[in-house]
């Protein structure tokens, strides 16, 4: 019998940031959904790495920009996740210097995907404020949920992984009104230019 050849794993928290792609997986990959959150996400992603034991994880979601860098629909590449609190980045609180809360993007593609790369935070929780935006874009350039989680994952277990991103947001205090408006065409198209340079071919 021939040994099974090992999937690519494509993750997203939640299915509609997947675009359809979560009932119909592109060949030779296995799409799952990690759930919200940087702690479930590493969670899901450990368990799934012992379950399906692929060559890659590549995660897939939306996330909201800090400032004009970006604009709503821009895709990102995330270069670095960077887990961090207001609380830190003002100095009202600090962590143990051993502790690992910087987590680099390691996977690699057959063709450059030509996507801006950067530093993407990821808070306990959602930021509201303009105050907090503006202190957390200090050491960032857009905020996530789970993308920490998932490269702590993959990088303890030594998987290569990377994340694409759609900008479906401003952080403050309207970011949930302009996610809802959003997020759905946000997704829709990246996953649609994920397709075009050829990401989900060849597997």
């Amino acid at each position: 019998m021939e040994p099974q050849a090992q999937p690519s794993l494509l993750l997203a928290a939640f299915p509609p940031e997947l675009a359809g792609l979560y009932d119909s997986p592109p060949a030779g990959w296995q799409v799952r959904c990690t759930g919200v959150g940087a702690i479930t996400a590493a969670a899901t992603t450990a368990r799934l790495i012992a379950e399906l034991k692929p060559k890659r994880v590549l995660f897939v979601g939306t996330c909201g920009a800090y400032d004009e860098r970006f604009a709503i629909g821009d895709l990102i590449e995330v270069s670095e996740a960077l887990s961090i609190s207001m609380e830190e980045a003002d100095g009202r609180a600090y962590r143990p210097s051993i502790e690992c809360v910087r987590w680099p993007g390691t996977l690699t593609f057959a063709q450059p995907l030509g996507l801006p790369s950067c530093t993407v935070a990821v808070p306990a929780a959602i930021s509201k404020t303009v105050e907090g935006a503006k202190l957390l874009a200090q050491s960032a350039s857009a905020e996530h949920l789970e993308v920490t989680g998932v490269f702590a994952a993959c990088q303890g277990a030594g998987i290569p992984c990377g994340a694409v991103l759609g900008v479906a947001d401003y952080v403050g205090p309207t970011a949930h009104e302009e996610w809802k408006a959003n997020n759905q065409r946000v997704s829709n198209a990246m996953i649609d230019t994920l397709k075009a340079k050829g990401v989900f071919q060849g597997d």
